[in-house]
Formats: structure tokens, C-alpha cells, sequence
């Protein structure tokens, strides 16, 4: 069980990221100086989030502190017919695990796809319809969240202990409930830029070796139209550029266990 750490984040932070979240933003626009999405994204009130970030004994993760030259891939939105099997497929020719954050219903309907091909990667909850966590109440939240994580349980028999809201939006609602489950919070620090290397794999795999640090946290996606392509193709050479950096890829739950062995707090 991950052990669970107080966040700490000030008022003028709180509220950046609800400006931020507010529209919708996947990724820290660069005026703000920030690699990673808002602890405070959606559309809660500032008061709301605020008191939950203090009040809420929940880790947030946008990376890992930590000196080892580890990485974790992170899959959201499946499992699908679309892209799913092409990642399992890339990630085993490769012997990478990565953390998939599942959407409820989607497990549902494809669990065969994904049955017996788990073993090595990390399951987290990403709600049942992909619904956006922060225009909830705490009742929704926690309706959402329960049946995707019992979904979870009831295909792989194992514990949920990891929760990602769709598009990063965190409200207040979305801290107690993670608070009440027992989550911690995983955003992310790089993100796959498929618009701007929509035909172009090897510039995204590129993009993506030469600016990995120790610890960072990659968000990819295995659902979603025909710009996924350009991620899956480029798999196989992030994976060797980054083996060539001297990095390995983790697991979420393994990156935090390294950084917990470092002494880190959450970021």
C-alpha cells in the first residue's frame, strides 16, 4: 500500500491551476513556467479545492523526485479496440510494463482484450463514462470512481490504488472522494504532442527521449481517433532512445516506491 503524504500548495498555486483547468488546458500552457497540469484544474471554486488540497491526505504526482534514471508510461482511456492491443503488443516486443488508467465501461464491454495481458503493468481508475470529476458533486465522484474500481477488481482481482481524472481536472469534489478511497492523484509531467507530430512518429519519439528526466511521468493514450497512430508507431524507438539514455521504464507504483526510498515528498 502506498503510504500517503499531505499536499501542500498555496492559495495563488490553487488558483492558477483552476484558471488553467478551466480551459481545459492537457498540458501547462508555457507562460505560466510549469511542465506539469494544475493541482487545482477544473471548475470547482477556489475556496472548494483549496480546502480539500489542505484538509485531504492525498499525494498529487506530476513526477517523482528521485535520482534514479526511471520513467513511467502511462495509458489512458481504454481498454478499446482501436489502439489497445497495438500498445500491449509494442510494450511486450519491448519488455516495458506501463500503468493504464481504465475508463469503467470501457473495461466492461473489451475486458477479453486486455484479460491475461496484465500481469506486468499497473491499473488505475480513470472514472466509468470519462467523466469530467471536477462538474461533480462528491456523491457523483464517488459513484463514478466505486463502479470503474469495482470493474477493476472483478476483471483482475487486484486493489485500485491509483486514480487519474479525465483531462486533469481536479476539484474539490475530486480530493475527498480520493481521500475517501485511499487514491493517490497521478497527473503527469510530458505529455505525447500528436497534433504537432501527427504524420511524423520519429520527431514524437524524439520529443519525447530528449526531454525525459529521472522520474517524469508520460501521459499517452490507448482510445481515442487516428492521431493515436503516431504515439504507437513511435513506441518501439522511445523505448530504445530512452534504454540508450541509461533510463528503464516503471510502473507508476514503482517509480513512487523509488522515490519514497529517496525520502521524496509528492510532486
Amino acid at each position: 500500500m502506498v503510504s500517503r503524504r499531505a499536499v501542500l500548495r498555496t492559495a495563488v498555486a490553487g488558483a492558477a491551476g483552476i484558471a488553467a483547468g478551466v480551459v481545459g488546458a492537457r498540458e501547462i500552457p508555457h507562460w505560466l513556467g510549469w511542465d506539469r497540469p494544475p493541482v487545482a484544474g477544473g471548475y470547482a471554486a477556489a475556496a472548494d479545492v483549496l480546502d480539500a488540497v489542505h484538509h485531504a491526505n492525498v499525494a498529487v504526482r506530476y513526477y517523482v523526485e528521485t535520482t534514479e534514471p526511471l520513467v513511467a508510461f502511462t495509458f489512458d482511456d481504454g481498454p478499446a479496440p482501436h489502439w489497445t492491443p497495438m500498445v500491449l503488443d509494442a510494450l511486450d516486443a519491448a519488455d516495458v510494463p506501463a500503468t493504464f488508467f481504465m475508463v469503467g465501461n470501457r473495461l466492461e464491454r473489451n475486458a477479453d482484450l486486455v484479460r491475461g495481458r496484465m500481469d506486468r503493468h499497473a491499473i488505475g481508475n480513470h472514472s466509468w463514462n470519462h467523466d469530467d470529476l471536477a462538474t461533480l458533486d462528491l456523491n457523483g465522484v464517488l459513484q463514478s470512481l466505486g463502479r470503474t474500481e469495482d470493474e477493476i477488481k472483478k476483471q483482475f482481482g487486484r486493489p485500485v490504488e491509483l486514480l487519474r481524472p479525465p483531462f486533469g481536472h481536479i476539484g474539490g469534489s475530486t480530493m475527498l472522494a480520493a481521500d475517501r478511497m485511499g487514491y493517490d492523484v497521478v497527473l503527469w509531467s510530458k505529455a505525447m504532442r500528436e497534433k504537432m507530430f501527427h504524420d511524423d512518429p520519429m520527431g514524437q519519439a524524439k520529443d519525447i527521449v530528449d526531454s525525459v528526466r529521472p522520474g517524469s511521468i508520460i501521459l499517452a493514450h490507448d482510445e481515442g481517433d487516428d492521431r493515436r497512430l503516431v504515439t504507437i508507431r513511435g513506441l518501439a524507438a522511445m523505448f530504445d532512445g530512452l534504454r540508450k539514455r541509461g533510463f528503464r521504464m516503471v510502473t507508476v507504483p514503482d517509480l513512487i516506491a523509488a522515490g519514497q526510498k529517496s525520502g521524496a515528498a509528492p510532486h
